[in-house]
């Protein structure tokens, strides 16, 4: 298990280029089992859960190149199905929570699909009934081997038909539309997700020869088609990594500039940190520019009762930040209600941050209050461990601005979802040590 020392107080200065979406690099690789032709992809994250996913293609029989850093071209065309009941498939995928998405691309093509249950962050249930709830209204068949955990999958003919989900989730929706781009005749998705990586998916089927109508509403409209053809595509900035750097700048007072995050994409994110008080500038070339703060202050609502930020379907706030919310209004000037509506155990890792001196009340496994200590005092450096990704990098933030030496343990956990988070935060002026 590795571990990142971080000597904290530091401020940063510089620019930082956000990694390619990981949220939506899971779903755009499994989609290149679609089609037997070439797919270029660029600008894939290269870090641990992607690059997991890419492996476990390559071990289907999908040819794959690295053409540069971040891009490469797949092709689809000799799948060996027998793999996927092999005792390494199911180790493998049940390591990797992404590996759930294959299963929509192989019914689509080839009639049947295996998948052990997925693993992934330890932060609450995480259902699958709406991804297997969805292929069964399309004509699948699912059967469940208990002392394996594994499921199988058949569809001799997948057909169109209309559903309502029971609720939006994003890979749930991603991976229903994978399966019905191919399926005969209509299909209608209604409560769909509609998330700026499930446009992207859209919008590359589409280019591809899928009929996908409906892209960035609620309610997508599928008409199969027999075959699908090759394409390029690039992957938006990630969205998750660009709240956790705005959330770094105001923690730490540091200079930063975050390169073309594309602003037309971001939602509500920069309006939710601008709630807190941050300061941002948008440069004319498309950056974003955090000034150093000293102070900044939380909104209230129009009634004086305090800020209350919860986590809802696009375009409400993604779940994924509030972590980060959390902890830099931990420094801020006022306090708010984080209400985190979709996983139990996602705010669990506040111990943290209350033994590095942070008020915080937790007051039941979805809400907590965070006082903040208009830096009146820093928070100090601890020995901590990561349960997720998001809480690691929220916890490495609150080193980073913590007085006196600070480790973090498990930081794997830090890797799956954040490409050399070290190396490119030690470029601005972080003390951070891989150990």
């Amino acid at each position: 298990m590795g571990s990142f020392k971080i000597e904290g107080g530091r401020k940063l200065k510089g620019t930082l280029v956000p990694q390619g979406a990981k949220n939506e690099a899971l779903q755009i690789i499994s989609a290149v089992l679609l089609t037997d032709e070439k797919i270029t992809i660029h600008n894939i994250p290269e870090i641990r859960d992607v690059m997991k996913l890419i492996e476990l293609l390559q071990d289907f029989g999908v040819t794959i190149t690295k053409l540069a850093k971040g891009s490469y071209s797949f092709r689809a065309k000799d799948i060996n199905l027998e793999y996927l009941i092999s005792p390494e498939f199911k180790q493998k995928g049940a390591g990797l929570r992404g590996s759930v998405m294959v299963v929509g691309p192989l019914l689509a093509r080839f009639g049947k699909g295996y998948i052990p249950t997925p693993g992934g962050d330890k932060i609450g249930r995480r259902r699958l009934d709406t991804h297997f709830i969805g292929f069964q209204k399309l004509g699948a068949k699912f059967h469940y081997h208990q002392e394996e955990k594994f499921y199988q999958v058949d569809a001799s003919e997948l057909k169109g038909c209309y559903m309502l989900l029971d609720e939006p989730s994003v890979t749930g929706t991603a991976n229903i539309v994978m399966a019905a781009v191919r399926a005969k005749g209509k299909t209608t998705i209604y409560n769909a997700a509609c998330e700026p990586y499930l446009q992207q998916l859209c919008k590359m089927l589409n280019r591809m020869g899928a009929k996908i109508s409906g892209v960035g509403t609620n309610k997508l409209e599928i008409e199969g088609v027999d075959a699908l053809s090759g394409t390029e595509h690039t992957m938006l900035p990630d969205m998750i990594e660009i709240g956790s750097f705005i959330g770094l700048a105001a923690m730490t007072q540091s200079e930063i500039t975050i390169k073309n995050p594309m602003r037309d994409e971001l939602g509500p994110i920069p309006e939710m940190f601008g709630r807190l008080g941050i300061q941002m500038e948008w440069k004319s070339n498309g950056d974003l520019y955090i000034p150093s703060q000293e102070k900044y202050e939380i909104d209230s609502f129009i009634d004086g009762s305090i800020l209350t930020i919860y986590d809802a379907p696009w375009p409400g706030f993604t779940p994924d930040l509030l972590s980060i919310v959390l902890v830099t209004a931990t420094q801020a000037t006022g306090s708010i209600l984080i209400h985190q509506k979709m996983f139990e155990s996602r705010l669990f890792f506040v111990d943290n941050l209350i033994d590095m001196g942070a008020k915080i009340i937790l007051c039941d496994p979805h809400r907590a209050v965070v006082i903040g200590s208009e830096r009146k005092t820093s928070l100090r450096g601890i020995s901590m461990t990561s349960p997720d990704i998001r809480a690691g990098v929220s916890l490495l933030i609150a080193a980073l601005s913590a007085t006196g030496t600070s480790t973090i343990h498990n930081i794997e956990q830090i890797d799956r979802g954040y490409e050399e988070i070290d190396v490119r935060l030690n470029a601005l002026g972080a003390n951070i040590t891989r150990v």
